[in-house]
């Protein structure tokens, strides 16, 4: 195989593809060469813009914070991306066979040398279209994981199954980005009373209402407690997935909710939280924000939840909504575009539901 190619974030605003070896094929491995990759609107920008708090401090993994010092990740910044489709070209391990198509997180590159003992993998089953793959390894169990975490918050440890913090419940997802869309789908899959989704685009509302959802624009908090009673004096939202990095739509998902809720929150906030406002529904309705961060899955769980898992629930989402590749992939493009488009998306002059770079991008 020729070297590969690897998008890097040099600087700032400045993107390019580097050329890199592509490794020898030691005793054990395997090769895969990119099919599809799809890029994250919102973490990878971070890096972009400059704004990803691992760019300016340093994070203490024993201590569980960020501390001043020098910064954990500094430019360039290769590898970037967790969405990828590979087929596997070359192979020295039984783990895998030649021809099969592979999730993994390897970033955006034209291919990668795999250790099975590493590098996390999941074969994707012949009755899943690829393009939909970019969600198996790692997108998709983050929205799983959400709703894993609205479970225990209903039941504690003694969850069964994914659906156990939505099942016949109202349910409210503000962001219409990917993780608010997915998250949507896995709750109306999962038995919830009625899926609402809130945001301020209107192209993206379409999509949540072609996908199942109903949606509100205009005054939602208002709205969703005229529609959503439980009793006197107890309206709103049985659970809200917070999905959108931004404190507006956080300080509105605590607006949602019905008294003694709980917002699960999915997003990532690379700024501060100044209309977030502790003292007002919050307080009063004695609310409760649960983190989702895929790095761990609720306490008590990780035995019966681990990543494989959510990967499962994740294929089983997708081969029930082949629709989704039509409503959330706005952008296929080929890998020689993409410092063009990462641009383009972090200077606000394009806008993507799901871009995804293509090794041949069909007609």
């Amino acid at each position: 195989m020729d070297d590969i190619r690897t998008l890097s974030i040099e600087a700032p605003g400045e993107i390019a593809f580097i050329e890199e070896k592509s490794g020898t094929l030691e005793p054990g491995t395997f090769r895969v060469e990119t099919v599809y990759s799809g890029i994250s609107a919102g973490t990878e920008l971070t890096y972009v813009k400059g704004t990803n708090p691992y760019l300016h401090a340093t994070w203490d993994s024993a201590l569980g914070l960020f501390t001043e010092g020098v910064p954990s990740i500094e430019y360039p910044v290769r590898g970037l991306g967790y969405m990828q489709v590979g087929m596997v070209t070359e192979t020295r391990t039984a783990a895998v066979r030649e021809g099969e198509l592979l999730a993994m997180a390897y970033g955006h590159r034209t291919g990668y040398v795999a250790d099975p003992l590493k590098d996390r993998f999941v074969e994707l089953p012949d009755d899943l279209d690829p393009l939909l793959g970019i969600y198996v390894a790692h997108m998709g169990p983050i929205c799983a994981n959400g709703l894993l975490h609205a479970a225990a918050d209903l039941h504690g440890p003694a969850v069964h199954g994914l659906g156990d913090g939505v099942r016949g419940r109202r349910v409210a997802v503000t962001g219409a980005g990917v993780v608010g869309l997915l998250t949507a789908c896995f709750a109306i899959r999962h038995g919830a009373a009625e899926v609402v989704v809130v945001d301020e685009t209107a192209d993206r509302l379409r999509i949540a209402e072609a996908l199942g959802a109903r949606t509100v624009h205009e005054n939602p908090a208002v709205t969703l407690k005229e529609r959503w009673r439980h009793a006197p004096g107890d309206r709103g939202a049985d659970v809200v997935f917070q999905c959108r990095g931004q404190a507006r739509y956080l300080a509105m998902a605590l607006k949602l909710l019905r008294p003694q809720g709980t917002v699960i929150d999915l997003a990532f906030y690379p700024s501060g939280a100044d209309e977030v406002r502790l003292g007002e529904e919050f307080h009063h309705n004695g609310l409760s924000v649960r983190c989702a961060q895929i790095g761990r899955v609720p306490r008590g769980l990780a035995h019966a939840w681990d990543r494989e898992r959510l990967s499962y629930e994740t294929i089983e989402l997708l081969r029930g909504r082949q629709d989704l590749r039509r409503h959330l992939v706005t952008d296929l493009v080929g890998f020689d575009e993409a410092p063009a488009l990462l641009t383009d998306l972090a200077q606000g002059r394009r806008h993507a539901v799901q871009a995804v770079l293509a090794q041949e991008v069909e007609d």
